[in-house]
């Protein structure tokens, strides 16, 4: 099935290959609705689904440090390797990392614009350091970065009926849509890594 996706996406490079295998792995190991949900895309469309995955997968497995092996500098300092190995790959093609190969692959075939995933990566990084937010705003502002952005990188790939620009804000929203939805499922998850997602004046006006 991957040869057959990567042929079909006339990916011919040995190395990228191997990259766009990479990131398919990754999203069948850790993202099994998306993975499944990829399968009744088109098949020439479904490896720079499985790039576009396997870039944020990477980054939010940094963040998160699910072995608490690592301290927040050293995160920091592994996001901004991978914010540099983004920007050669998307300048220049290549990178360190095959997610970075991968995904700098997709952004030029379809032309994806480098500043979300800058967006992407400083929500990322927020996550560092902020805990909780004060109002939905300050959410917002977050979810922007962390999932508008993701709604925003898929439209090319899936493609529109209507021009672009008139499907985006939609697009932006069903990403932030999913976002609330993970906050609401991961309340208890969240808390045990010290993070609140819902917004403290939403929750004093609920009393809670």
């Amino acid at each position: 099935m991957t040869r057959r996706e990567l042929d079909a996406a006339g990916i011919t490079d040995p190395a990228l290959r191997a990259a766009y295998t990479y990131c398919r792995r990754l999203n069948a190991r850790h993202g099994r609705t998306y993975f499944l949900a990829t399968r009744l895309l088109p098949v020439e469309r479904r490896s720079a689904v499985h790039a576009l995955y396997g870039f944020a997968r990477w980054a939010d497995d940094i963040v998160d440090d699910l072995d608490g092996r690592r301290t927040p500098e050293e995160r920091d300092r592994l996001l901004r390797r991978l914010e540099s190995d983004l920007a050669h790959g998307l300048r220049a093609g290549g990178g360190d990392e095959p997610v970075v190969r991968a995904v700098a692959d997709t952004a030029d075939r379809y032309g994806i614009e480098t500043a979300l995933f800058a967006d992407f990566l400083a929500a990322m990084r927020s996550d560092l350091h902020v805990t909780d937010y004060p109002t939905y705003a300050d959410l917002r502002a977050y979810m922007h970065g962390s999932a508008a952005v993701i709604g925003l990188q898929m439209l090319p790939v899936l493609g529109t009926v209507v021009p672009r620009a008139q499907a985006a804000p939609h697009a932006a929203d069903l990403g932030v849509a999913f976002q609330l939805t993970n906050f609401l499922r991961d309340v208890g998850e969240d808390l045990d890594r010290g993070r609140v997602y819902l917004p403290a004046d939403l929750l004093a006006a609920h009393g809670v």
